[in-house]
């Protein structure tokens, strides 16, 4: 899947998702929000000035968020993502409410509405994680020019002598049997065990 359309998933499929931020402590604070607009410059939330939650962001603009769509483990996916995000006022503020009726019990009128602000998570990078594939897989994603950081395992060709160590204990079954392995980073859910037991440190552990 592109990045714009896992965006687009985020916005309307899962739409309420949890929201990390840093107090004046350092110490981590969750929220729940509505995503409220996705397009190709990014994600689209609201929130009024006198909650904490826009202090936060305010003065440390960078999220983290995570959310997730279907019933059961095994029938779920889940989204997480972060970046910085940028305040853009009153923008976009009635398209919002236009895209999500819903608001209008909250905030009935347009003197009730002077609180919000909309902000924008304009650049961030995530994964997509679908438990409903077995094996489970993985997509890491990035838009607005974020970067995307490799995470995980990999194995060191130089290293490897083809042993099935890796490969007896990895629960996905993502592990080549050819020689020197190598590991489908779209199936691997990062355990470990492939790192804990190769003796000759041939697995590498990523950021």
């Amino acid at each position: 899947m592109t990045a714009p359309e896992i965006l687009h998933i985020l916005q309307k499929d899962i739409h309420s998702v949890v929201f990390a931020t840093v107090d004046d402590s350092g110490l981590p604070c969750s929220t729940v929000i509505d995503l409220m607009l996705a397009d190709e410059k990014g994600l689209y939330f609201l929130t009024a000035h006198g909650k904490t939650f826009y202090s936060r962001l305010t003065e440390k603009p960078f999220v983290s968020l995570s959310g997730i769509k279907g019933g059961e483990t095994l029938s779920s996916a889940a989204i997480t993502l972060r970046g910085p995000v940028k305040n853009i006022g009153k923008d976009r503020l009635e398209e919002i409410f236009e895209e999500n009726p819903y608001m209008e019990k909250i905030y009935p009128t347009p003197k009730s509405r002077r609180a919000l602000e909309v902000f924008c998570l304009y650049k961030g990078e995530g994964e997509y994680f679908d438990l409903s594939k077995q094996p489970p897989v993985r997509q890491a994603f990035s838009f607005g020019g974020e970067e995307i950081h490799e995470r995980g395992y990999r194995i060191d060709g130089e290293r490897c002598i083809g042993c099935q160590g890796c490969r007896s204990v990895c629960p996905s079954g993502c592990i080549s049997n050819t020689f020197p392995r190598v590991i489908d980073e779209s199936r691997c859910l990062h355990c470990g065990n492939c790192f804990q037991i190769c003796l000759r440190r041939a697995v590498q552990k990523l950021a």
